[in-house]
């Protein structure tokens, strides 16, 4: 298992996604964003391996205004030898990546020009991850999408839609079941059309399934991945007391990630760690999965012996 947290790193004081407003874009501030957002990255994948953590979400603003049509600089070719760099690093130290867009992204929109900027800016993260020249293992994570009535009906757009898609971006593709509309069986009714994996959320199956246990959610999920598609991605949160359902927790639970783990016994997963605090829960939790690990390896020894 590789465990892992998103976007920013707090203790380093730096992030990946330091962006501007649309109305003091420049080509200029453009440059000089990416150019920060591109070093701070590298140093934290640096911070992540001194420390233990092999998986790490990309901040979708990486490239501010990537894929809006204000954005006219080849920023892939301008910053190619960063990228470059920062993906062998990646590659050195089998650090697992995923990216995960924006909630405007909606690729079963009943609106066409919704779903034309939700494929531009799906082309970017495609983009940003073919630069560094990662694997299909890399994924960008999206929701299947609205209702809009018609669940049926809001499926089968997003089916149709994810078929016109490029190849590069669809092998990079995996679905979540969110909290409100679709849950594990939704999201696997997707999957038998389409094929496409899915990245299973134990937090948002907590707030919506059809009874499915959590380790019944991950077996299910799991054999949705495919050899090329790398060991199956695992969000992971837990409510965050006197918030609405589904709010997210602000510093890991030690006693309900200690079920968890017991939960998911000799299940296989690479872990990402939904919570507010970043890297100080992800510290902890890594000291909790250490001791579980050790625990189940010497028990293993003296049933051996």
């Amino acid at each position: 298992m590789k465990l892992g947290y998103p976007c920013i790193n707090r203790e380093i004081g730096c992030t990946d996604n330091s962006t501007f407003r649309l109305a003091s874009y420049s080509e200029e501030r453009l440059i000089q964003k990416v150019e920060n957002n591109l070093d701070c990255l590298f140093q934290i994948l640096q911070y992540n391996v001194q420390n233990g953590f092999y998986f790490f979400r990309i901040s979708s603003d990486l490239v501010p205004f990537a894929s809006h049509p204000v954005c006219t600089v080849d920023w892939a070719g301008h910053f190619r030898g960063q990228f470059r760099k920062v993906g062998e690093f990646i590659k050195e130290h089998a650090i697992r990546i995923s990216m995960h867009p924006d909630q405007f992204v909606v690729i079963n929109a009943q609106k066409d020009d919704v779903v034309e900027r939700s494929v531009k800016e799906l082309e970017y993260h495609c983009t940003v991850l073919d630069e560094m020249a990662l694997n299909s293992t890399a994924k960008i994570q999206i929701h299947v999408g609205g209702v809009y009535g018609d669940k049926r009906s809001a499926i089968n757009r997003f089916v149709e839609r994810y078929s016109s898609l490029s190849k590069s971006l669809k092998s990079r593709l995996v679905i979540e079941n969110d909290d409100r509309s679709y849950s594990l069986k939704d999201c696997l009714s997707v999957h038998q059309k389409i094929g496409i994996p899915i990245l299973f959320d134990a937090f948002h199956h907590q707030c919506l399934n059809n009874g499915e246990t959590l380790r019944q959610g991950l077996q299910h999920s799991g054999t949705t991945w495919k050899k090329s598609d790398g060991i199956p991605m695992i969000d992971y949160s837990s409510q965050q007391r006197g918030q609405r359902s589904g709010s997210h927790a602000k510093t890991l639970n030690i006693a309900l990630f200690k079920k968890f783990l017991l939960e998911t016994k000799g299940l296989d997963f690479d872990l990402m760690l939904e919570i507010k605090d970043k890297e100080a829960s992800a510290f902890k939790a890594l000291n909790i999965l250490r001791k579980h690990q050790n625990g189940k390896s010497q028990s293993e020894n003296a049933a051996g012996s």
